[in-house]
């Protein structure tokens, strides 16, 4: 039961993940998307929406393998998602919203 929390906010990061590469970016600040130019926003909707699905996908790794193997630390999985998924998310917005505000 201690690993709901974390199962449950992997899969919306997932879900919000997979809107985003779809194109659709309105669940992004408006102050991270007000720069990308219209042609852009598919290909800025594919890199955030990379990152967050990797993230979501680390999340739920962790916390599934967590449920079955009882292993507390299995945290380096949801750290190196983080990290990869974040660097997806930066080359974005710094690519397509030429900066990162």
């Amino acid at each position: 039961m201690d690993y709901i929390p974390m199962l449950a906010l992997g899969a919306i990061f997932l879900v919000l993940g997979c809107f985003n590469i779809k194109g659709n970016i309105s669940s992004i600040h408006w102050y991270n998307r007000r720069k990308v130019l219209p042609e852009d926003v598919p290909a800025y909707g594919k890199a955030m929406g990379t990152g967050t699905v990797i993230m979501g996908a680390a999340l739920m790794l962790t916390a599934i393998l967590q449920i079955f193997f009882e292993a507390e630390e299995l945290y380096y999985i949801t750290v190196a998602g983080a990290v990869i998924g974040l660097g997806f998310m930066l080359y974005g917005q710094f690519k397509y919203n030429h900066g990162i505000f």
